[in-house]
């Protein structure tokens, strides 16, 4: 009988560390950004049905990084707990700590079993406050740890890069186009210090603003309002009509309804998808 090959626990977590950090940096990264009204997340993504930002609940959004799949299945649970959690108890109950213990507490456990492989997945939850010092946005690595957020973080990708760049130039009170522009300036910047450009069509963008008068504040930027931010109209991110006609019903139609309840009861905005690519 042959003697099973021994690996030391520190080993096998390092390596199972390392197996989840080569997935994460092969996604495309995301940035998300507090500016004057609200949190700005800003995502290169191609695709217009696999979204990596999403709404979680009235104030509270998730973006993800890493295997599609993966942070779909986690961004459901979180969709569910937020559901459940606001019918039982009250819609102000339901909270980005909250949930970022929830996800801490799942990516912890895949992590540590060694019945199965670690997600190759990196989050961010936020939720938008009544005033700036109120926001909240926590980051979660592969391995289940929560790290408190403040100003701008960034996850995948090149996301040491880009964060030490949004590090020297982001500040507080920014408008929404100073906050966008910043954010896909430090997407466009390649590991070899040269510079990209992108499109609108090659962009995710979606808010949480403070200023909208529905309860859900998440709100999608597509379109005619997406290219006059990035053409520097500071005037366009002001909620006119035309912005929301651009955003969809996905994120409007059925939100509102939700919002009539003191309790639960929200729609979500995104299709539970299957499988699918590194995002």
């Amino acid at each position: 009988m042959s003697t099973p090959f021994y690996v030391s626990p520190q080993q096998a977590m390092a390596d199972r560390a390392e197996y989840a950090r080569k997935g994460i940096a092969r996604g495309r990264s995301v940035v998300v950004l507090q500016y004057t009204d609200g949190v700005v997340f800003v995502a290169e993504n191609p695709s217009r049905a696999l979204h990596k930002v999403s709404e979680i609940y009235d104030r509270i959004a998730f973006a993800a990084v890493g295997k599609y799949n993966e942070f779909e299945n986690l961004r459901i649970g979180g969709v569910r707990y937020a559901d459940l959690r606001g019918y039982t108890y009250d819609r102000e109950d339901v909270t980005a700590r909250g949930l970022a213990n929830v996800y801490a507490q799942t990516l912890g456990t895949i992590f540590s079993s060694a019945a199965e492989k670690p997600y190759e997945v990196e989050l961010i939850v936020a939720e938008v406050g009544s005033a700036p010092e109120d926001d909240q946005i926590y980051r979660l690595p592969h391995d289940g740890s929560i790290v408190d957020e403040h100003g701008s973080v960034a996850v995948g990708g090149n996301a040491d890069q880009i964060s030490s760049y949004l590090d020297q130039r982001h500040r507080d009170g920014m408008t929404l186009a100073e906050a966008l522009k910043l954010a896909v300036e430090s997407l466009s910047r390649d590991t070899n210090g040269g510079e990209r450009t992108l499109t609108a069509e090659q962009l995710e963008v979606a808010t949480l603003d403070r200023t909208r008068p529905q309860q859900r504040k998440f709100k999608r930027i597509l379109g005619r309002q997406l290219s006059r931010l990035l053409d520097g109209d500071a005037g366009a991110g002001a909620g006119e009509p035309a912005a929301d006609a651009d955003a969809g019903a996905s994120d409007e139609g059925a939100g509102d309804k939700g919002a009539k309840d003191s309790k639960g009861g929200k729609g979500k905005d995104d299709s539970e998808g299957e499988s699918g690519p590194l995002l």
